[in-house]
């Protein structure tokens, strides 16, 4: 008899709790629908729903046309080589020996990626997170092809796109000298850095980019601020990105500084590698790792 009663109570119990979740609290009663909405829309996104919305996401790039996937890589190679141009000019104008040229610098660094970015192109390193979200939710061998297509598929579009960038600025006479040569002294400086530097210093650079890529959904209206602050990192931090730093190798090429097996076996391989184990080996199997166990 204890037993049934006490079953009963926490029946009783249950079903108010269940009650008093669904009915609104005094507070949100005194709220028009209009404002309740506005709490809704101002509050922050959980991990899962963060998730959610990167791995639709993920889903729909998946499913797109190679002709869509290619001809958008190939725009965002191009713009993202505007990265080095606009450290080209503002290392033109403060000239080599400002105490501070550094930290300037690294803003021109910041424009390829808020171009690419806000314009919805395809670039590689983003869709180390963005693409393998699905994947881990659902390895199958058909998303293993899906995934494999779109990375090989977008990366030599994004090295397409800073060729023909990198072409046009050597070739068609559109930078003044003074600008080109600026470029070519900072391509320079990535040049010279060692296959192993070239793969330490790309793993931060793609946790870093699978990172604004996560914080992008909660970023709302300062997604603008968040692009520059944490791209400015990569430049100000020395770290190295394979798309953008690919449009400085290639500079290299053409001025005869490297040969093309050199530049793409000794700097972007392995600013490729890095790049997959910081965007992929750390910040998407964490992030999927922290929300796992809510989606089961």
């Amino acid at each position: 008899m204890d037993k049934h009663n006490a079953s009963q109570s926490q029946s009783h119990t249950k079903q108010a709790r269940e009650k008093r979740e669904q009915t609104p609290t005094s507070s949100e009663q005194a709220l028009t629908d209009k404002e309740r909405d506005s709490v809704a829309e101002n509050g922050n996104l959980s991990s899962l729903t963060v998730y959610s919305i990167i791995w639709r996401e993920g889903e729909n790039e998946l499913e797109r046309p190679k002709a869509s996937l290619w001809w958008s890589g190939v725009a965002a190679g191009i713009g993202i080589s505007t990265s080095v141009l606009v450290e080209g000019i503002i290392r033109t104008n403060l000239g080599e020996d400002h105490d501070y040229l550094g930290l300037f610098e690294s803003l021109g660094y910041t424009f390829g990626f808020v171009l690419v970015i806000l314009c919805r192109l395809q670039l590689f390193t983003e869709n180390t997170i963005t693409v393998i979200l699905p994947l881990l939710a659902e390895p199958t061998r058909r998303r293993c092809y899906c995934v494999a297509r779109l990375w090989s598929l977008v990366f030599l579009a994004n090295l397409v796109g800073t060729f023909l960038a990198a072409a046009l600025s050597f070739y068609a006479h559109i930078l003044s000298p003074s600008v080109l040569h600026a470029i070519i002294t900072i391509s320079q400086e990535v040049g010279s850095l060692s296959w192993s530097e070239s793969l330490l210093r790309a793993t931060p650079s793609g946790f870093i980019i699978a990172a604004l890529v996560w914080m992008l959904p909660s970023a709302k209206n300062s997604q603008l601020s968040v692009i520059i602050m944490f791209t400015w990192l990569i430049a100000a931090g020395g770290f190295t990105h394979v798309i953008a730093g690919s449009y400085e190798i290639f500079i290299l090429v053409l001025n005869n500084d490297l040969s093309l097996f050199d530049s793409l076996i000794y700097h972007i391989l392995p600013v490729l590698l890095g790049n997959i184990i910081g965007g992929t080996g750390l910040f998407a199997l964490l992030a999927y790792g922290q929300v796992h166990e809510e989606m089961t």
